[in-house]
């Protein structure tokens, strides 16, 4: 089965005319369908109309979309970012950070550099200088059978990027531009590349990244360069496109080569390119940021190297965390109920809930110590989206759907909580609409999160959050502050808008026997069996 596209909007500077751009998205999304993300390069803020900003800070007003942006390109604009490792700006609106990576669920790659190229020291914060390239680089391309990258997000353009290539109209690209960018374009081969500032729209024909005759096929890159929003002259500052994620290609389907394909304009010259000559790479650093590490085993965040600067994939797995004290769900614990348990894996197990909402209400834990999912190993990871994915199957099969949720609170022991509804009883939007309608009367801010975004994303190690995940794909998250209720997904799944099982709610009044959990267990091991994918191993 083919994997469905990614549907994207890029956007040119927004300048502080958020209204104007919102609004354009809400009539594109009505009258073609929704957009996974909005990704915005360029000069997001302008230097007035800050009473229209306030309107989306305070949560008057609300981006349609979810929006990620790139930080300051000037001493104006900087005091908006505070966080140098991206913070969230507004309700569905969110600042990347001055450079790292971007990582969805679906695996989409996008590699983001705010600011623009200066070689003062120290750099402005508005800002990047050689090792920030550098770093960017080295952390990348030194992964393993690294291709490249789906999306590079800057705000100035390359330098060079018109050699070879159309018309770039008043642009002078051999004077225009950051050679710093063109340097690092060259090195990730990103399949799309968008920049702004110039307040012009240029969409170069697609340029090849191998030499010919010398080298295998690689995929091709698109640089679009975006206008300013709302510009009088109608210049194209809003881009739609759609893109699978290229982890999830065949090899032949992602190096076709379009017919308009041209050589790579970072090549010094034609006769140059044919020697695999390029513009030289600024001098390496070693990296010391945290970035977001997209090679294929890995998801989280770690240091580009380690204290003695081995290189990355060297790096030996971390093992699990050891619990302070007795832990009832590590599954090497003697704490654990081992006749609640359903199903083992190599990372994850199974488990049926204690006093469960239903007879197959389970639970996927991880069989290490760990606290949270933004905690999880990325080969953790993975097998808690095989279970996720084969769940769903399964109560498929048997005419229901499943609603997943996480409570990072006061607890010590990842649970992944998995409670299937009937189809009968109610759809998914039902179902979104109970978690948010409780939410707001207990003034609980329960966020929509994008569906192939990644919750790692969104929270960091150690932050206490609330996390539901839809049948649909659909997310929502609320991060816990200060109090919030232990049995609040319990309470709106047992509400009368779904189960209708409010007594329920609390699962110290739904025990039953020792005996008949292992009857609940011993049928649900039966019934899995035909979808359990650790029999294939």
């Amino acid at each position: 089965m083919a994997q469905k596209p990614l549907r994207l909007l890029a956007c040119g500077d927004v300048e502080g005319k958020f209204d104007v751009l919102f609004n354009r998205v809400r009539t594109i999304q009505k009258k073609s369908g929704n957009f996974d993300l909005l990704l915005c390069v360029g000069n997001f803020f302008g230097s007035t109309q800050d009473a229209e900003w306030e309107e989306y800070k305070t949560g008057n007003k609300k981006a349609p979309i979810q929006t990620y942006v790139l930080g300051a390109n000037n001493q104006e604009t900087a005091n908006y970012f505070q966080d140098a490792d991206g913070c969230e700006l507004a309700e569905n609106i969110t600042y990347l950070g001055r450079k790292g990576v971007f990582t969805g669920s679906s695996g989409l790659q996008i590699v983001y550099l705010s600011g623009t190229e200066s070689l003062e020291e120290p750099v402005p914060a508005y800002s990047f200088n050689p090792k920030d390239v550098s770093s960017l680089r080295t952390m990348l391309c030194s992964a393993s059978q690294f291709k490249g990258v789906d999306i590079l997000l800057t705000s100035p353009w390359p330098k060079y990027v018109g050699s070879f290539g159309n018309s770039s109209g008043e642009v002078d690209t051999k004077k225009c531009g950051s050679a710093l960018i063109s340097s690092l374009a060259m090195s990730l081969k990103p399949r799309y590349h968008f920049a702004a500032l110039e307040k012009s729209y240029y969409e170069r024909l697609p340029y090849r990244n191998h030499v010919v005759l010398q080298e295998s096929a690689q995929h091709a890159t698109r640089f679009i360069a975006l206008a300013n929003v709302g510009n009088p002259e109608k210049k194209k500052y809003l881009y739609a496109f759609t893109i699978v994620p290229m982890k999830l290609m065949a090899v032949a389907e992602l190096v076709k080569q379009p017919p308009d394909v041209t050589e790579n304009p970072y090549r010094e010259s034609g006769k140059q390119a044919a020697g695999g000559k390029q513009i030289p790479a600024p001098q390496e650093e070693s990296a010391c940021q945290f970035f977001f590490d997209l090679s294929e085993k890995q998801r989280r965040k770690r240091p580009s190297t380690g204290r003695d600067n081995k290189p990355l994939h060297a790096k030996q797995p971390r093992k699990p965390p050891q619990p302070p004290g007795p832990c009832w769900f590590c599954l090497a614990s003697p704490e654990v109920e081992k006749h609640l348990v359903v199903n083992i894996g190599t990372h994850c197990y199974l488990a049926l809930a204690k006093g469960g909402l239903s007879d197959d209400h389970v639970l996927i834990l991880p069989i290490g110590h760990y606290q949270s999912v933004v905690e999880l190993s990325a080969e953790v990871v993975e097998e808690v989206e095989k279970y996720k994915a084969t769940l769903q199957r399964f109560f498929k099969s048997r005419g229901k759907r499943c609603v997943l949720f996480e409570r990072n609170y006061r607890s010590h022991h990842l649970q992944l909580q998995v409670i299937p509804v009937p189809l009968s009883c109610c759809a998914t939007d039902d179902i979104k609409d109970a978690f948010i309608t409780q939410a707001q009367e207990q003034q609980i801010e329960l966020l929509e999160i994008p569906e192939h975004s990644d919750i790692k994303q969104i929270a960091q190690p150690g932050t206490a959050y609330f996390y539901v995940e839809l049948d649909t794909g659909e997310k929502l998250f609320h991060r816990i502050k200060k109090n919030f209720p232990l049995q609040f997904g319990r309470e709106v799944l047992a509400s009368e808008a779904i189960l209708n099982i409010p007594e329920k709610a609390d699962w110290r009044q739904c025990q039953t026997s020792k005996d008949e959990e292992e009857a609940l267990a011993r049928r649900f091991r039966k019934d899995f069996e035909p979808f359990d994918f650790t029999l294939d191993d």
